[in-house]
């Protein structure tokens, strides 16, 4: 294992409850070994998914569903103009986990291209669980961040940019300034930015980001990143993005 991988690899260890007591369901980490091989071996290891314990700060805000959610615990769908013909292609990312901004620098700008070509439905389920597991808010404003963003038609490149912005020291987390941030590098000006930012001040989709993160446990989603292609989860050992070009097409109808 290179340095670079040991190193992250010590990263998602500190960031992992150890020994917690199960009293009242507090302990319920869930352990998931993901690899994603590129190019020349290079081997990360993925993130610990724990289920959340559920803080009244998760519980507040409001209920209403960001553009391209059709229900609560749904993804956001960033293509809607797709035809039904091509495959679903389910992204399960945390705003605050390494590997996600890894597998995001390698593989991001394939997969959108997929998305835009139309050559799959892509739906993104921001996740939350590292809120729990690093002892902030950030994966949860984060994800507030980029609803109130796809209501602005801005999703992707919010994504984008909150990647691309991720701290280096893990768990250092976001500031409300950083999110602010990212918005506005993703094209968010003027009287679009007042409104990103009432709806992120007032938490306008937060129920729905909380439920995402609850139904993603119920499918059984127990690492990031994960994906999935018309609902069978991928193999990220070895992956890369061509093979995920040959398996879009094999599912292609």
């Amino acid at each position: 294992m290179t340095s670079s991988s040991a190193s992250r690899k010590a990263k998602i260890e500190a960031a992992t409850p150890k020994g917690r007591a199960g009293g009242n369901g507090a302990n319920r980490a869930v352990v998931a070994a993901v690899v994603v091989v590129v190019v020349i071996a290079a081997v990360v290891t993925a993130v610990v998914l724990g289920s959340q314990d559920k803080k009244q700060a998760t519980t507040a805000g409001g209920s209403s569903l960001p553009k391209g959610a059709s229900a609560m615990g749904a993804g956001i769908l960033v293509n809607p103009q797709a035809p039904s013909t091509v495959p679903t292609l389910d992204l399960y990312e945390d705003f605050q986990c390494p590997i996600c901004a890894e597998f995001e620098h390698r593989f991001g700008a394939d997969i959108v291209s997929l998305a835009e070509k139309n050559q799959v439905r892509l739906v993104v389920h921001t996740l939350s669980f590292l809120d729990d597991n690093l002892r902030n808010d950030s994966s949860i404003r984060a994800a507030n961040g980029a609803a109130c963003a796809a209501d602005q038609g801005k999703f992707l490149p919010y994504h984008s940019a909150n990647f691309g912005g991720q701290p280096l020291k893990e768990g250092a987390g976001y500031t409300d300034a950083d999110l602010r941030s990212f918005a506005q590098k993703a094209g968010i000006t003027g009287a679009a930015l007042q409104t990103w930012q009432q709806c992120y001040d007032t938490k306008a989709h937060n129920q729905y980001v909380v439920s995402v993160q609850t139904q993603s446990e119920k499918d059984g989603v127990n690492g990031t990143p994960t994906l999935k292609l018309n609902g069978k989860t991928l193999n990220l050992q070895g992956f890369t993005a061509e093979s995920l070009a040959a398996q879009v097409k094999a599912a292609t109808k």
